[in-house]
């Protein structure tokens, strides 16, 4: 593959396909649940970690991919 090519995959049957997020969305996105993850957290009837913890931060990550 040359340099600069883009490299295309069909999606794999079964298999929900992604919007294209720029690292900017991305970023915005993460903020803005992480901002919002004390309501999440009450809405969950969970209690929000004093420090945060990586379980939280992975919720934010697989959330910043949905979340408008």
């Amino acid at each position: 593959m040359r340099v600069g090519q883009e490299r295309h995959r069909q999606p794999r049957a079964g298999r929900a396909q992604l919007e294209l997020l720029t690292r900017d969305r991305f970023l915005d996105a993460l903020a803005a649940w992480i901002r919002a993850s004390l309501g999440w957290c009450r809405n969950s009837d969970q209690e929000m970690p004093p420090n945060g913890d990586w379980a939280l931060f992975a919720r934010a990550l697989s959330a910043a991919i949905v979340y408008e």
